[in-house]
């Protein structure tokens, strides 16, 4: 079997999902929490410039891979109207329960499923527009991913990848002392847990940074790549057109 990353340490591919699952199996209850605090609040706003750059419309069909705690799919549902649909997916179940448990709370009944982005359940060409937020990094391959990310889109459609990436030089030391420093105390703080977010500052240094996930994306299928560096490239928003 093939090894693959979990952060800084290698593991053998069968056991990378299943350690995912174990992270955010642990924060799941206290990941809104965590979120606003480790952000200080800005991941709103990417999610909001997300929803802004997406075009999407009364009528849309969207997919909203890895979908969490529900932030853009409940976003999402306010823009379709009754005419079009939502579909909340995710791979942790216990991320899922609580995002859907949110969206029922709201009043937002959104088809929920457990799945896994690299074998997506679904026709192809079937949503005008797919999204994923912080989701991509986790995933053992990411080539296979956005290729079935490209099959269920329609021609025309959209793909939003929503990432931590690579920030700007100047602020590269800082962000380390925060990422390496302040992020596990906080988790340990707030959830119990350091080790989920000393994996969560060792898988964006993994993940590919901005340039080489644009070439990843037209390798996939889609003829063009926007990037939108946000907060000096700490959030890059990678917009693929399926042409």
């Amino acid at each position: 079997m093939s090894d693959t990353h979990f952060g800084f340490k290698t593991v053998e591919e069968g056991q990378k999902a299943r350690m995912v699952r174990g992270v955010f199996d642990s924060v799941a209850s206290r990941y809104d929490v965590m979120n606003d605090l480790m952000s200080m609040g800005l991941h709103r706003v990417w999610k909001a410039y997300t929803l802004a750059v997406s075009g999407v419309r009364e009528g849309h069909q969207v997919l909203d891979i890895a979908g969490g705690t529900g932030d853009l799919s409940r976003a999402f549902a306010r823009k379709v109207g009754p005419t079009g649909g939502v579909v909340h997916t995710d791979i942790n179940e216990a991320m899922l329960h609580t995002g859907r448990d949110r969206l029922v709370d709201e009043g937002l009944v959104l088809p929920t499923v457990i799945c896994d982005a690299e074998k997506l359940p679904f026709a192809s060409a079937r949503f005008d527009v797919v999204s994923v937020a912080f989701g991509l990094r986790n995933m053992t391959h990411k080539d296979v991913a956005l290729a079935e990310m490209c099959r269920v889109l329609k021609p025309g459609g959209k793909l939003l990848v929503l990432e931590f990436s690579k920030v700007a030089a100047p602020l590269s030391r800082v962000y380390d002392w925060y990422s390496f420093s302040v992020l596990p105390r906080l988790g340990q703080l707030v959830t119990g847990d350091a080790d989920s977010y000393r994996y969560l500052a060792e898988s964006i240094r993994m993940h590919p940074p901005q340039a080489e996930l644009k070439a990843m994306m037209k390798v996939a299928g889609f003829g063009h790549v926007d990037v939108h560096n946000l907060s000096a490239g700490v959030v890059a928003l990678h917009v693929g057109l399926k042409c």
